[in-house]
């Protein structure tokens, strides 16, 4: 008996599951509601753009304060003795300039051929 149940509870599960994924693709019933938020306040239009230039520039302040995260040594990148701040960024200067050196001139059509075959004439 508990396993006919069990199966009967699994079996009517899944149907209410495709009924569930097949309402998804349902268009939506639209009445009287508004499409965007902001088609629906009654803002002037300063305060609109006013908020829209804040939505910009907030995410922007917040991931840029992570580069000055203090990690508790009450520093800049968690460095506390700035030669060594200064041997980090030379560092990356330096591989950066031997990569623009190599590949600083290289544009979209040098990679056309990429999929070709090797040409080993060197030309």
């Amino acid at each position: 008996y508990y396993t006919n149940t069990v199966k009967m509870m699994k079996t009517i599960f899944a149907l209410l599951a495709l009924f569930a994924s097949a309402s998804a693709f349902v268009p939506s019933q639209t009445g009287s509601v508004v499409k965007t938020a902001l088609s629906a306040s009654t803002q002037p239009e300063a305060l609109k753009t006013l908020s829209t230039i804040a939505a910009g520039a907030v995410p922007a302040i917040f991931t840029s304060s992570a580069a000055l995260a203090t990690e508790g040594t009450n520093e800049w990148f968690g460095v506390d003795d700035i030669r060594v701040l200064a041997v980090l960024f030379i560092g990356h200067y330096f591989i950066l300039s031997l990569w623009l050196g190599q590949y600083g001139n290289a544009t979209e059509d040098d990679d056309a051929d990429f999929f070709g075959e090797i040409d080993y004439t060197g030309r």
